[in-house]
């Protein structure tokens, strides 16, 4: 197989207000290690080393959760780390990301991952990665990954695609996308996850920098304006110019702005293990448990207490007769909830940041 010019464009930012209080502003869920030991964003850029040496790792952030990327990888060149100019959502990012990718080499693969999912099965992941690497390659398409829905859920997007045109490119079947849909209601959702036509988003991409910018031209001509002053900015140099140009791109994702629009986007099945770690409840399936299915991190002493949820590290904690809790002590700030409302934990950010007394504690 031919050796290609891989980047992967890690997505660095990110607030991460779900996993308050272990999760602040200053460190997001992407800098916690509560998948594995290390913290995610680490074990992002580990997984696809075999495939993108480091130096061909572009990690993108605000200037802010920048400093922390460089900490944790002080070995990594200075051109491996793109400031935003500001937050403004995945759109602007991605622009941004593969314009300077598009101006070193326009035929240069980018692999967009987000630094805040877990992948279980390395080995395949990466044989999908590569095939999805081919994909982009050998044709003018975008390409992303379908998750295979295990419940109804609504908080995701879903792909649908057509089964009876999928073609095999190097080991892995691309079916063409037929549309993108965003979070349904509980009825869809129900719907989409009975059939076979429907996949999760998983929110990874991959696209040759120049059929990105072919695509963008003709299917999002609305952002061609915001495309040409990032490519004239980065030519030019200056912060000012670049943060110019950034603000004239539109505050939406990516699947928004561009991917709805696309025309001729495969997807290939992600079968590989994949959670985007949404919430506190999310680790109860990646954590051990016990036979009540308690999964805690720290010292645990439980008297008839049934699928909750501890993360106390270094300290003792009882759990006796409660049941589906979610119990986080980050030393300075204890969250307690149910886990079927750990969603609302991003409320308690809000309530915070409007009180003056607790500002400290986002």
């Amino acid at each position: 197989m031919k050796r290609r010019d891989v980047r992967a464009v890690v997505l660095a930012g990110g607030r991460g207000t779900r996993f308050w209080p272990l999760g602040r502003e200053a460190r997001p869920k992407q800098f916690l290690s509560i998948t594995g030991p290390d913290p995610m964003l680490l074990e992002t850029v580990r997984r696809v080393r075999p495939l993108v040496p480091p130096r061909k790792v572009v990690l993108v952030a605000d200037a802010g959760q920048t400093r922390q990327a460089r900490k944790l990888f002080p070995k990594l060149p200075p051109g491996c780390f793109l400031v935003e100019p500001e937050a403004r959502n995945t759109a602007p990012a991605l622009m941004l990301a593969t314009a300077r990718v598009w101006l070193e080499n326009p035929e240069a693969i980018v692999a967009v991952l987000p630094a805040d999912h877990l992948i279980r099965d390395r080995a395949k992941f990466l044989a999908r990665l590569r095939a999805g690497v081919e994909a982009a390659a050998r044709e003018k398409v975008l390409v992303t990954f379908g998750i295979p829905p295990t419940y109804p859920a609504t908080g995701f997007g879903y792909i649908r695609m057509n089964r009876a045109a999928g073609r095999r490119i190097a080991g892995a079947v691309f079916y063409p996308v037929r549309g993108f849909k965003e979070k349904p209601d509980l009825a869809l959702a129900t719907q989409y996850a009975a059939s076979l036509d429907h996949a999760w988003n998983s929110g990874m991409f991959l696209w040759r920098a120049g059929v990105f910018a072919e695509t963008l031209g003709r299917c999002a001509p609305g952002l061609q304006p915001a495309w040409d002053a990032i490519v004239a900015a980065l030519r030019a140099g200056g912060a000012a110019r670049l943060k110019a140009a950034f603000r004239l791109a539109p505050a939406l994702s990516i699947d928004y702005a561009l991917m709805e629009k696309a025309d001729g986007v495969l997807v290939a099945d992600g079968d590989f293990g994949w959670s985007d770690v949404g919430a506190w409840s999310a680790l109860a399936t990646i954590w051990p448990k016990d036979a009540a299915g308690n999964a805690c991190r720290g010292d645990t002493v439980v008297i008839d207490a049934k699928d909750c949820l501890v993360w106390n590290p270094g300290r003792l904690t009882a759990l006796v007769g409660v049941r589906n809790l979610v119990v986080v002590n980050a030393g300075e700030a204890l969250l307690v909830c149910d886990a079927a409302s750990d969603q609302k934990v991003k409320d308690v950010v809000e309530a915070l940041r409007k009180s003056p007394k607790h500002k400290d504690q986002i």
